[in-house]
């Protein structure tokens, strides 16, 4: 990979997480150094990257967010939340696009297993079914992670176990 790309994928893989050299150096296939002096050049050309004692961040970089089209059974539900915060996501909300009220849509923020359980056992109660029911299973749900990289590894593993929908 050229100088130029590698410095722009190391610009999407940066986040709000710390990402230390040695780890973008293993994920490029270079030495340390040669990230070292990658973060030296985005620097001089404006990127506001930050050296922790952990590793480099994004000054001021919001978390990075994708939409997924998810279509899966209720006993699924669990797996489902798991997957993507064992990952590193955070389920933002659910949405489904409904024939005749439109978008209809619910805050989750489910970070964790704690709160996907909680979640759960709401529904489990009785007291309301999953939004996903009144589209056939159809729903799209808002992730955040602390990169894209984050987030295309939570798209792989969805499509990988049969959760992504197919299509619009």
């Amino acid at each position: 990979m050229a100088g130029e790309e590698r410095r722009k994928q190391i610009m999407k893989a940066l986040g709000a997480a710390p990402l230390s050299a040695t780890i973008l150096a293993e994920r490029f296939g270079v030495s340390r150094q040669v990230i070292v002096q990658d973060i030296a050049l985005l620097r001089a050309e404006g990127a506001q990257i930050i050296a922790t004692n952990r590793g480099y961040i994004v000054a001021g970089k919001n978390r990075a967010e994708c939409v997924f089209k998810a279509n899966h059974t209720d006993g699924q539900t669990r797996e489902e939340l798991y997957l993507i915060v064992d990952a590193g996501g955070c389920v933002e909300d659910v949405f489904v696009w409904h024939k005749v009220y439109g978008k209809i849509s619910a805050p989750m923020n489910i970070d964790s297993r704690r709160k996907a359980d909680e979640f759960l056992q709401k529904i489990a109660s009785g007291v309301s079914t999953p939004l996903k029911n009144i589209t056939g299973n159809y729903h799209y749900h808002t992730v955040s992670a602390d990169s894209q990289e984050i987030l295309d590894e939570i798209g792989a593993l969805l499509k990988a176990r049969g959760f992504l929908a197919e299509g619009d």
